[in-house]
């Protein structure tokens, strides 16, 4: 038998040891101990935040495969925060899926096909032309690419009924998103009430596609009760908490999860997968990808917009330019106090990638509706530095 190095052995037993504290190291813990402004202006009063964070390491083989390695940050399921324009990323999906089922039944239809919507009830017109479109028709890939650019609310709306609140979430629970229900749209506007049919324009002529409804839903968590007053659209206060049980939810891991099947579906069951060819994965992907001011048709260089509009992490803060070699393949949302970036971060030239949610609440009067939010002073360059911190992080780990 040969005799054993004891000094190779104790090295080799060490590297493993590293390794095995390496791997369990958990860097937001870091992180949110950190004396940055930013985020020390959070942690200083964290209760009142209502801070959670995933973090999703890469690391790919020596055939590009990936493997992920999760990191939480005050992580729970049950623990309710409003997650604003977040959810029109997954309904974005549920679109392309959706024209894929109708495809089934009325060949000729896609998302480059026009179309027109009437009014349900009247059968009035309610959207027929888009200004904002080269052709000037409207699309279910124009109506997308507003949505990930400037997150524009009628957008969604139409792409929401286009689809229909229980199949958006019967689909969810199918591919197992894990915790989410979508009950209702943005804004007030009359149009984007309940609209329907959609009449989609082919060569064989008008193809009328109803749309879906379905009733809201409430659900028990924790934090549906939020604060100590709020204002209704005329600014009269009430002194009670504002209730939150039918707004839309999705937790931080269904979001993530969301964002995984978008970037990664070959990394899921064959069952979690949507429904999606590969040129939808590279449509969303690249629109996610695009900063407000990287397309002309919509164009938003209207001195309105910058790089970083939609994008809070690492560059929400400044409105310089970003550089062209990390692309944040996100969506965000803000609204009733909280900001909320799901997203994919990509650095081409330092071979980085990683994926990153996180949400905090900042509404130091405590008043929902108001209007008067902490979103630039502290929302936003909270995510803004916790992109940049978890990026050097990575930089180092690299």
């Amino acid at each position: 038998m040969p005799k054993i190095n004891r000094n190779l052995l104790c090295l080799w037993l060490s590297s493993l040891l590293l390794m095995a504290c390496q791997s369990s190291e958990n860097p937001l813990d870091a992180i949110m101990a950190s004396q940055s402004g930013p985020i020390k202006n959070i942690t200083d009063n964290l209760g009142q935040h209502e801070v959670q964070i995933l973090l999703t390491q890469i690391d790919r083989d020596e055939n590009g495969i990936p493997s992920f390695t999760e990191h939480g940050f005050q992580l729970d399921d049950k623990q309710y925060f409003y997650p604003a324009s977040t959810a029109k990323f997954p309904t974005a999906v549920m679109a392309l899926q959706h024209l894929h089922d109708i495809q089934g039944r009325l060949p000729g239809i896609n998302k480059e096909t026009p179309f027109k919507i009437l009014q349900k009830s009247t059968e009035d017109v309610v959207l027929d032309v888009d200004s904002t479109q080269e052709n000037g028709a409207t699309t279910i890939a124009h109506l997308i690419k507003k949505v990930f650019l400037v997150s524009d609310n009628d957008a969604y709306n139409f792409l929401f009924h286009f689809v229909g609140r229980g199949p958006i979430n019967a689909e969810m629970k199918k591919r197992n998103m894990g915790p989410s229900q979508l009950n209702h749209t943005f804004g007030t506007s009359i149009r984007t009430a309940t609209p329907g049919p959609y009449i989609f324009q082919t060569d064989k002529g008008g193809i009328s596609v109803e749309t879906n409804g379905d009733t809201k839903l409430k659900y028990r968590l924790k934090g549906l009760l939020k604060g100590k007053g709020f204002t209704d659209d005329e600014g009269k206060l009430t002194e009670e908490p504002f209730d939150f049980s039918e707004k839309n939810y999705f937790s931080i891991r269904s979001l993530n999860q969301v964002l995984k099947a978008v970037i990664f579906p070959e990394s899921l069951p064959e069952e979690e997968r949507f429904d999606l060819t590969e040129d939808d994965y590279e449509f969303l992907r690249f629109w996610m990808s695009r900063n407000a001011l990287e397309s002309e048709y919509p164009n938003y260089n209207d001195g309105q917009h910058w790089d970083s509009y939609v994008k809070f992490f690492m560059y929400g803060d400044t409105k310089d330019p970003m550089p062209d070699h990390i692309r944040i393949y996100n969506k965000v949302g803000q609204a009733y106090g909280t900001s909320t970036d799901v997203a994919y971060i990509k650095d081409s030239k330092n071979d980085i990638e990683f994926m990153l949610v996180a949400t905090v609440l900042t509404n130091g009067n405590g008043i929902f509706n108001d209007g008067k939010y902490e979103y630039d002073e502290l929302g936003v360059p909270f995510l803004a530095e916790l992109g940049r911190q978890v990026y050097q992080y990575e930089l180092k780990r690299k």
